[in-house]
């Protein structure tokens, strides 16, 4: 459910969130690899993309935390409580509802 969370989301946490600190917390917490996080840190110079690029990295990792792991790591940001309230707004049931339309959707094509 966090993943596609934060796939409706994706705008919003790219452009509020400072990845630095929460790259090396996945890091630390094995979510990412050492190739991972040199990749990233290539990029530090625009946040941005930075972090769009770990947001890619977490959609097509097969790591089964890496949601859990990155949502701990924003609520324990003081200044992204907006962001988790957001985070937090989507109810699963609301999750599911957005499931079934984008399965509906892929079938009419």
């Amino acid at each position: 459910m966090l993943r596609l969370k934060f796939r409706r989301l994706h705008g919003k946490i790219v452009s509020s969130v400072n990845p630095a600190s929460i790259i090396n917390f996945l890091f630390q917490e094995e979510v990412i690899g050492p190739d991972d996080i040199r990749a990233l840190h290539r990029i530090k110079d625009d946040p941005q993309q930075q972090c769009n690029e770990l947001l890619v990295l977490l959609h097509t990792s097969e790591h089964r935390q890496a949601f859990v792991r990155l949502y701990l790591t924003i609520k324990r940001e003081p200044s992204l409580q907006k962001l988790v309230e957001d985070i937090d707004k989507f109810t699963d049931q609301s999750v599911i509802s957005l499931q079934q339309k984008e399965r509906k959707n892929l079938g009419m094509f």
